[in-house]
């Protein structure tokens, strides 16, 4: 590619993109509300408030791809989430459509389906059922990408992001984590295939305890290798395990599922 836009690019995930997917395109154009240091080499720097629709428009002017890290990424308070996960969304997508349709990977979530319990297993044609307002939002963004898929033709990867860190962090992240290497991965297959349609993919590493399912996209040719198991051992010697009635060791969504609607 010639110009790759990271949109969220000072974010846990965004930063990950900056400093991992150099090698994807001639040129990073990364984009956050707020500053993001100095611009490397081959970078550009623009700063831009998902919610101001003329600003996404000249934000994706002359981009090839973009990944989609923006927008609010925890559970808040309607009208934030409204701005960055809703406003932002179809101004984004808006954008793509008056821009050459790019290949767009979309940072979707597991709160997407955060309901369902523990003892159940997904795949791509599972229903939705959002865990909280943050969740709802998401499932907003995948419904908004299938259309413009099949209105316009512009590919998506709702990429249902488990817990990607460095390590997992508690016992619930034996089944949704996803290693770094495997999140590169993950990216660089979405924009080699072909042809990538709009699917749902569920963003885990090769985890034993797995709750999700991906047959559906094995044509992305996407093998993760890193499994979660490794760290068992280490996360039950610093602490035990949610029990009975737990949200944590009930719903997939984890605590998400036992929060309050946050009131503006």
């Amino acid at each position: 590619m010639k110009r790759l836009l990271i949109t969220g690019a000072n974010g846990g995930l965004g930063s990950v993109c900056r400093e991992r997917l150099r090698h994807m395109a001639d040129i990073l154009r990364l984009s956050a509300r707020r500053d993001m240091g100095a611009p490397a080499a081959n970078e550009e720097i623009v700063l831009c408030d998902l919610g101001d629709k003329a600003a996404v428009e000249k934000l994706v002017e002359g981009c090839d791809g973009i990944i989609h890290m923006g927008g609010q990424s925890t559970e808040a308070p309607w009208d934030v989430i409204r701005t960055a996960n809703i406003d932002g969304m179809f101004n984004l997508y808006e954008a793509a459509r008056k821009n050459g349709n790019p290949r767009i990977v979309y940072a979707s979530s597991n709160h997407a389906i955060g309901f369902y319990k523990q003892t159940q297993r997904l795949d791509a044609n599972s229903v939705p059922r959002p865990d909280g307002l943050y969740g709802v939002s998401k499932v907003f963004g995948e419904a908004l990408a299938s259309l413009y898929y099949d209105k316009f033709g512009i590919e998506t990867a709702c990429v249902r992001i488990g817990s990607c860190f460095p390590e997992p962090r508690n016992h619930r992240m034996l089944s949704t984590w996803m290693s770094y290497d495997d999140f590169v991965q993950l990216i660089e297959r979405i924009f080699s295939v072909p042809r990538l349609g709009c699917p749902i993919i569920y963003g885990a590493s090769a985890n034993s305890a797995s709750w999700w399912d991906n047959r559906e996209v094995a044509y992305l040719g996407w093998n993760p290798k890193d499994n979660a198991e490794m760290f068992r051992a280490k996360i039950d010697g610093q602490m035990e395990p949610p029990a009975g009635d737990d949200v944590n060791a009930v719903y997939q969504g984890g605590a998400f599922a036992g929060d309050g609607i946050h009131e503006s």
